[in-house]
Parts: C-alpha cells; structure tokens; sequence
C-alpha cells in the first residue's frame, strides 16, 4: 500500500469533511457566549453516537468517539490489516513517532518528553515503579487519589520499605492556600515524591497543581501529576503545571479509541527512572525506554491524530467552558434542596465538567442504581472516605433536556430520602 493511500484512511480525509462543515464556523462568539448557544452543540451532538437506550453520563470512565474519529479508526485497522508484518516492522516506528507528536503538541511539549500509552494507570504506575526507593523514602498522595496508584504506592512500601503518607484534601475549600498547605504538613526530609491529581475524579475538584508542584519542588519534593480527567477538558498545556510527571488517558475526555494514554516526563528527569521493561536499545536520557510495549494495536495510536483534530476544530476554550455550563446548569438546581449533597466546590473555577452528589441516606450504590432502573440515567457510584455520592460527567455532546432528567430525578429521589 502506498503511504498516500494509506494516510488518507486516517485523519487527513475524514477532517477535510469535517472543517467543511458549518458546525466550526462561530469564530466570532466567545467561548462564554458559545457555551450557551444550543443549536451550535446540538449540531455537535450529531457526530456522537447518542442512540443509547440511556442517559450516559459517565463519560469519565470511556467516551464513545464521533464520527469521523471512528471512521478514522477503522480505517487504520483495515490499512494496518492490509500490510501485517510489513507495515509493522518498516513503517509503525515512523508512524508512531507522529502519532506522539500530534498529543506533544497539543501538551504543550517537546515529543522527547512524552510517550503513548495505554492509560493514566500505566502511565504512572511507570514512574512509581520506576523510582529508586530505599528503606525509610516516602511519598505524600490524597484519599481521593485513584486506587491504582494507591496500590502502586502500597506495593513499592512492601517491596522497598518506604512510606506513604495519606492526606485528605477539604471538598470545599476556602483558598488555594489551603489546600497547599494539606500537602505541605506531610512533607518530611525524606519525602522524595508526591502525587496529586489535577482534578480529583471522584468530584471534579481542580486542584491548585502549580502551587503545589511550587512548594513542594521548594522542599526539594518532586511531584507527579495525574491528569487522568484534565488532559483535552481543561485547556492549559502540562509545562505549566511546573510538574516532573503527568499521566493521562486519552480515551476520557479526548475521546481518543478505547486504551491509549500518555505520559510526559520532565526532561532532567528521564534519566532517573527505570524501566518497567528491559530494552537495552534506548540510552538512559532518551523516554521511549519507559515505552517497550511490544507488539500491540498501533492502530488505535495512529487514530491519535484524528482525534486531535476533533479536539481542536471544537477549539479548547469553547470545549471548557461549555463542560463548566453543563455542570453549573444541573447543579445549581439541586445545590439547595433538602436531602441533597454535593461533594463539588461551588466556586466554579474549583470545578468544570464533573460533578459528585449525593441523596442524605441513600448509599452511592443504591442511588446509582435507582437512576438507571427507574429513569434510564447511567451514572457511577463513588463511595471513598468523605464522598458518597454518585459522579456526573456530561460531554460536549449532552443536551440540557438530558441534564434536565437528571434533576427531576434528584429532586423525586430527595424527596423519598428520610
């Protein structure tokens, strides 16, 4: 196959028939006056595959791609089919290597300092793995961080012997001071790295990362970034977050294929971490030696590009602050009732797609259940420490009559709550 041929089963042709369309022509509109234009999204909302059978918002976990991201996809199964070994061991490297270029460049990076992966997990579970601990090291991370890199952190203290100090981070904080100053109380002389998340997926708090990362680096503490639900929702670019590491799943808010993540590493910093597989091909300094994933469906990395332009044809600051609307449209309407929680800050820079709530004596579980069997809303149950509630996470492509069932169906549910 020839490699014309064989980039236009990619991004390249299904874009073109996407920047054609009028949908990407409201330049003009600011990206606050847009977020509230509904015929703009409800023609945004024809890419998406929305003939479920349910309300789906828990498009933190997965989300469906448009059109033209899936048409991409599959072409580039059928082009990679159609060569097999041929396109594997001559052109895949190359590929790949534009393929982490087209999510540099929307990170804000230089391409020698990220690489794909599978999802945030790997990606940073790489780092933890990949530090040198000794008897005694410690790590400072949050109760509301995600359970697999707790369990990263659990592994390296029963194989090293380091420490993990646990904080808990206020639901509703009053400053970005604050919350710093939770992180800072754990910090000791032998602390040697610290987790935070960007936005803690539980409840959608963004956390203030670069005053953290500021502080900590100040106490000589590096720090890793989990940007699981922060890459392609907020728009910022990952260097100026000030952080050594930060790993996120392309397949969340990007709407990348199922399975495909990344991770950036600090340059001065790639050479201090170990790989979690051998590869004596790549120098200590140079990233891809974390990135020895072998044989593995380089079909859905080189969608990557595709998906990015997606991404960007919506623009990021549109993408935002149409998320933050969402959550503040169905929020503010249930904030107030009786019987109602909600574990989200109501400052709504403290906040923009993603939302947690609760119904007072109602278990997350129960509820969850409740909305899908009783009004067809899919949403997840999150039951850790402090939150009990269930988390909403609209895109781009949900319509306010859908949120507008959610909030019928929370206020029926805190009505039955005793």
């Amino acid at each position: 196959m020839d490699k014309r041929e064989f980039l236009k089963t990619g991004a390249a042709a299904s874009m073109g028939i996407l920047m054609e369309s009028r949908l990407f022509s409201q330049a003009s509109k600011s990206p606050t006056m847009l977020a509230q234009d509904e015929p703009f999204w409800a023609a945004l909302r024809l890419h998406y595959p929305t003939g479920n059978r349910f309300i789906n918002l828990e498009n933190g976990f997965y989300c469906f791609q448009p059109d033209t991201t899936l048409e991409a996809f599959v072409g580039n199964i059928r082009a990679v089919n159609g060569e097999a070994s041929h396109y594997m061991r001559t052109r895949m490297d190359r590929d790949m290597t534009e393929a982490r270029k087209a999510i540099a460049r929307l990170a804000g990076c230089a391409v020698e300092e990220l690489i794909v992966t599978r999802n945030t997990t790997e990606s940073l579970d790489t780092i933890i793995n990949g530090i040198d601990w000794k008897p005694g090291d410690e790590a400072v991370m949050a109760t509301q961080d995600y359970g697999s890199m707790i369990d990263m952190f659990a592994l390296q203290a029963r194989r090293h012997g380091m420490v993990n100090r646990i904080v808990e981070v206020p639901l509703h904080p009053t400053s970005d001071e604050e919350i710093v100053e939770v992180y800072r109380s754990a910090i000791t002389d032998r602390t040697r790295l610290l987790m935070v998340s960007h936005i803690v997926g539980g409840t959608g708090q963004i956390l203030p990362v670069a005053a953290i990362c500021d502080m900590a680096h100040g106490l000589g503490v590096q720090v890793m970034v989990d940007g699981a639900h922060s890459f392609a929702h907020l728009d910022f670019h990952v260097p100026d977050l000030r952080c050594d590491y930060y790993g996120a799943s392309l397949h969340k808010w990007l709407s990348a294929p199922l399975g495909v993540g990344m991770l950036y590493v600090r340059r001065d910093r790639i050479a201090g971490i170990w790989p979690m597989f051998g590869d004596g091909s790549m120098p200590d300094d140079d990233i891809r030696k974390l990135n020895h994933r072998g044989t593995h469906p380089v079909h859905t990395d080189l969608t990557l590009a595709q998906a990015v332009a997606f991404h960007q044809a919506i623009g990021g600051q549109r993408k935002m602050a149409r998320l933050r609307y969402l959550q503040n449209y169905w929020t503010s309407k249930v904030r107030s009732l009786p019987n109602i929680q909600i574990n989200t800050p109501g400052d709504p820079s403290r906040s923009c797609a993603i939302a947690n709530v609760g119904v007072r004596g109602v278990a997350p579980a129960d509820l969850a259940a409740q909305l899908m069997e009783k009004y067809n809303i899919y949403t997840v149950a999150i039951d850790r420490g402090a939150v009990k509630g269930i988390r909403v996470t609209p895109q781009v492509y949900t319509s306010l009559a859908e949120l507008d069932a959610l909030t019928g169906a929370l206020v029926e549910l805190s009505k039955q709550s005793t």
